[in-house]
């Protein structure tokens, strides 16, 4: 343990989504000294870093978690207490596009940053060796997808339809091997869908939003009747302290609030909602703008996530309630035009 009696931990992708709302939640609970590390790919941005950048337990690296002697060098300089691992490539679009960058990242940098935490673990002693941990942070995507009924258990077999869950799955057997390979303490979590402020323009939430207050088509693949288990990504960064504080080593722990909507239902919530917060909406209110286009290959049908574990186990609950969390979202891209604005590129589909 360090002088300021703050545990050092290295947070991969923190300049992402939930990494960076994970680098909030620690810096400004002062609960760990945080170490940033993040290639800056473009879903990344430091504008969602801006909050805590200011302060002396905050550090980033620009590294590449493919980089082999890049990250032994952070290892070597901040002589980390833990790992918590969320550098990931993850929009399913882009991974039937193009996949090879899934499996670098998601499958090879998983394997090269295994590899440089197994031998800095090997080299400690004591109560530093005892209380590190590699916590792993995947998707529920990695199960599947459901029927009408039943819900993904920490028990639930992998299906992956994507490229992108398979290169997830792919990561979660190297850290599970790794674990009962070479005795590295690793615990692996699996969410459902994630929401709220900072998240990139590409994913559902901000497309809905973002199309609609600029008057374009807000785009649902199919029927839009395919179903998602929804949690707000300040709710996942407790889970994620709580699995790196408390959960035991060599398990798997899924993490959800139980708020299932399909796409249509969701996308026409986000409407309702904006049709009462902006001045000027178009007639018959921005549902109006809602087009249905071609389905995605291997279009899951449903995800849902069942908690119990992490609940049972370390008392863990989602705290926010989600139509309130909803509304605070979409306040939150209308004030933020400063953030996302720069991150859309007029001539693409965002």
């Amino acid at each position: 343990m360090h002088t300021e009696q703050l545990p050092t931990i290295i947070v991969t992708g923190g300049a992402g989504f939930i990494g960076s709302a994970l680098c909030r939640y620690l810096i400004g609970n002062r609960l760990a000294r945080v170490v940033n590390v993040d290639v800056m790919a473009y879903a990344a941005s430091f504008g969602s870093t801006r909050d805590v950048e200011v302060s002396p337990d905050y550090f980033f690296r620009q590294v590449d978690v493919c980089d082999r002697r890049a990250l032994q060098g952070v290892f070597e300089e901040f002589q980390p207490d833990g790992i918590m691992h969320l550098a990931a490539e993850s929009h399913v679009d882009r991974s039937i596009i193009g996949a090879q960058a899934f499996v670098r990242t998601n499958v090879v940098g998983t394997s090269v940053l295994l590899d440089v935490a197994l031998d800095y673990w090997r080299g400690l002693e004591g109560k530093c060796r005892d209380k590190f941990k590699f916590l792993h942070v995947s998707t529920d995507e990695v199960y599947g997808s459901l029927g009408d009924d039943g819900v993904f258990t920490e028990e639930s077999g992998y299906d992956p339809s994507s490229p992108y869950s398979a290169s997830k799955a792919a990561s979660d057997h190297l850290v599970s091997a790794w674990g009962r390979t070479y005795g590295l303490p690793v615990v692996i979590s699996h969410c459902s869908n994630n929401f709220g402020p900072y998240q990139f323009p590409e994913k559902l939430i901000p497309v809905t939003i973002l199309n609609a207050i600029r008057g374009r088509g807000i785009p649902i693949y199919g029927n839009g009747l395919q179903v998602r288990d929804w949690l707000h990504v300040e709710d996942h960064a407790t889970a994620l302290w709580a699995l790196f504080e408390e959960g035991r080593n060599g398990e798997k722990y899924n993490v959800g609030a139980n708020v299932e909507r399909s796409n249509l239902e969701l996308v026409r919530e986000i409407c309702q909602i904006l049709d009462g917060l902006c001045d000027v909406a178009p007639e018959g209110g921005y549902a109006q703008l809602i087009e249905h286009v071609t389905d995605r290959p291997g279009h899951d049908l449903r995800y849902a996530i069942d908690a119990t574990k992490l609940k049972s186990e370390l008392g863990w609950r989602a705290q926010k309630d989600f139509s309130e969390a909803l509304r605070e979202t979409v306040q939150w891209y209308l004030d933020n035009r400063d953030w996302w604005e720069p991150l859309i590129n007029e001539e693409s589909s965002l």
